[in-house]
């Protein structure tokens, strides 16, 4: 785990410190910025996440899939932990806390978007920092690339019907074209990059071209995610510092919801006996989000000043500590599960 995996939640907050006091100081430039866009993406932004984005996408062998068959149970506990409870679960919660609990700390239209960015960060199953996870608890490398894989595909068909619905299910409307656009821009257009990427370099018969080649595009994959958590937060300085209790508001929901859904998913993986190194990442790839993803939908969605967009990035910042937390957790309990 290199120095910006194990030290990402500081690297966040600094650049939300940064991207707040920026805002405040220069809010014309961060204007012009927000009105580069068209069809409600922002082609700055846009242009970041996919250099965030694109190197995970890379990593992604989908040849790997002809294994799938060989040990059915991981792989099952995680696509339904990722479709069929999670979203639903995260939407739930994100209705209880900001239409019940906090109606009074907040207005009903920020109270909508903080609950659609909740949902955006449920429906969008990680695909990068997974890794990270899979190997700080001594997982199968390779059935994480399975899931992984299995995953990116069913995210391509499953993502915007199922945002789709929760949305509509929590009162907020669904501009249909913008969620598919961003669908194609985020997801499926990355993901034939990355594997043309793939192709080409296994022509050149080198196997040390593409570690080489993530290795290069690491720290621009950095560059995006802070660069992008700058804007963000720039774009929202001033409504930060009028409240700055949001943060700690969108939080509560996001560490219950995490906490929860590990706990389901790693009872779950006990009662089906599965083996530790698959238990182990098949819980953290049912748990953590693809953040980079939400906050593109979202951003696409509601606009870079909404409380979707907000929501989105309070993800990132409190993911990481939850999810080492958990690897902590998972280590330390590796004796329940047969090897």
């Amino acid at each position: 785990m290199g120095v910006f995996e194990r030290y990402l939640s500081l690297w966040v907050a600094l650049s939300i410190v940064l991207g707040v006091t920026l805002g405040n100081l220069m809010p014309g430039q961060f204007a012009l910025i927000a009105a580069l866009e068209w069809a409600h993406v922002n082609f700055v932004v846009a242009v970041l996440i996919w250099v965030m984005i694109y190197p995970m996408m890379v990593q992604i062998d989908f040849s790997a899939i002809k294994d799938v068959g060989k040990k059915p149970k991981g792989l099952a506990l995680t696509l339904t932990i990722n479709w069929l409870i999670k979203p639903f679960i995260m939407a739930a919660l994100g209705w209880l806390f900001f239409k019940v609990f906090f109606a009074s700390l907040v207005d009903p239209q920020s109270a909508n978007e903080y609950i659609a960015g909740m949902i955006l960060l449920g429906v969008a199953p990680c695909t990068a920092m997974v890794f990270v996870w899979s190997q700080l608890t001594k997982g199968d490398a390779n059935y994480t690339l399975v899931q992984v894989s299995v995953n990116d595909i069913i995210m391509i068909f499953a993502y915007a019907p199922i945002t789709a619905f929760l949305l509509g299910v929590s009162d907020i409307q669904v501009p249909w074209k913008t969620l598919i656009l961003s669908v194609v821009l985020y997801v499926v257009l990355p993901l034939f990059a990355g594997v043309a990427t793939r192709a080409f370099l296994s022509k050149k018969g080198d196997p040390d071209r593409l570690p080489h080649l993530l290795n290069q595009l690491k720290p621009w994959s950095v560059i995006g995610l802070l660069g992008t958590v700058v804007l963000l937060f720039g774009f929202q300085a001033e409504t930060i510092l009028a409240n700055p209790q949001t943060i700690l508001l969108i939080a509560i929901p996001l560490l219950i919801q995490t906490y929860g859904i590990f706990a389901i998913a790693y009872a779950a993986a006990k009662v089906l006996k599965l083996p530790h190194n698959i238990a182990a990442p098949a819980c953290m790839i049912s748990t953590s989000n693809f953040f980079e993803l939400a906050v593109a939908v979202a951003i696409s969605l509601f606009g870079l000043h909404s409380g979707a967009a907000l929501a989105t990035v309070v993800g990132v910042l409190v993911e990481v500590p939850v999810m080492l937390s958990l690897v902590y957790f998972a280590n330390r309990t590796k004796y329940l599960f047969k090897e």
